[in-house]
């Protein structure tokens, strides 16, 4: 079995060292590693490291195009993402890649835990809300609840292999996107082919999770959330989700404000109207080539806002009964 990894790199970045070094220690399959520099003062001295390889593109292309450009000349039958604060267990790879390679799943993601507690889960596997939102599943609960593989909403990012004749099939993550939610929408593209991505409990990745909080980060999320939402549900679901949506705009609105960060969200509703001829062009291609409709895919979703892994704000008890009853009112007519 062969691998070919891709890492990203950016600013100062503690980890990288060990990150690379752990997966170039993989067993179990021949792993190669592409590490795509989007402008780090950590890669420097790394590049000498056997099965090795650094690409420096001229400009930061986020976390989304380095990902696409580090994939390009991938030749191995599986492509690996994994984070640069990600520690491998030397097997974790191997293992993910032989589920990846199962009919029906094409795509699986490795047991993410907090790489100072590697009995507790950081994430297995994200959870997919109506209104777009999504989540570190099952963070800082005990690993021993999650030691069943099953099939997840949404792979994280932070550590998941795929079949590269699928990746090529889909084109990669779309640039636009540059970072956050690129995964979620993947995953639904997977899941809207008849594929179900996987989670594998006993393939273990240590993560140095944080939770990072700034503007330019809370304007990626709620850009690119309403980017998956607009382009990768089908235009009856969103009709019918409308009043669901509109309710989470404007809880998200309030939220900006009161957290300092509300500029930066409605510069995100100037970015998508710029953007709308991609974003409706990007719609009609997803909606063209799905095979499953949305109506055999509402498992998937939740109606209920639940993150362990940020604070939520005040009034998310009512968003939530609000929410659940519409979602229970329209699901049938999907």
């Amino acid at each position: 079995m062969r691998i070919d990894a891709v890492m990203l790199a950016y600013g100062k970045e503690q980890w990288l060292a060990e990150a690379v070094d752990a997966v170039l220690r993989s067993t179990g399959a021949e792993v190669s590693l592409t590490l795509v520099d989007n402008g780090s003062e950590s890669v420097a001295g790394l590049a000498a490291r056997p099965g090795l390889r650094v690409l420096t593109p001229t400009a930061n292309l986020g976390y989304a195009g380095g990902c696409d450009l580090g994939a390009e000349e991938a030749t191995a039958e599986f492509i690996a993402f994994v984070n640069s604060d990600a520690i491998v267990a030397p097997d974790a790879l191997a293992k993910v890649a032989a589920v990846a390679a199962e009919p029906g799943v094409g795509a699986a993601m490795a047991s993410i835990r907090h790489a100072d507690r590697l009995d507790v889960v950081n994430t297995a596997g994200n959870p997919l809300h109506i209104a777009g939102l999504s989540w570190a599943g099952g963070n800082d609960e005990p690993a021993s609840a999650y030691a069943t593989r099953t099939s997840v909403p949404s792979l994280s990012g932070c550590a998941f292999v795929v079949r590269r004749d699928l990746w090529r099939e889909l084109g990669g993550f779309a640039a636009e996107y540059f970072a956050y939610h690129e995964d979620t929408e993947l995953s639904l593209r997977l899941w809207q082919r008849g594929l179900a991505p996987a989670y594998v409990p006993d393939a273990v990745v240590g993560h140095h999770y944080e939770f990072s909080r700034n503007e330019f980060k809370y304007y990626l999320l709620e850009r690119n959330r309403l980017v998956t939402v607009l382009s990768a549900y089908a235009g009856r679901t969103i009709l019918l989700l409308l009043p669901v949506l509109l309710l989470t705009e404007a809880a998200m609105l309030a939220t900006a404000a009161m957290g300092g960060w509300f500029k930066a969200k409605v510069r995100g509703y100037g970015w998508l109207w710029r953007n709308r001829s991609w974003i409706r062009a990007r719609h009609r291609q997803l909606q063209a080539e799905r095979t499953v409709r949305d109506r055999a895919l509402a498992h998937l979703f939740t109606a209920r806002f639940a993150p362990s892994n940020v604070d939520t704000p005040p009034g998310m008890g009512v968003y939530n009964v609000l929410a659940g009853l519409w979602w229970r009112l329209i699901r049938p007519l999907l």
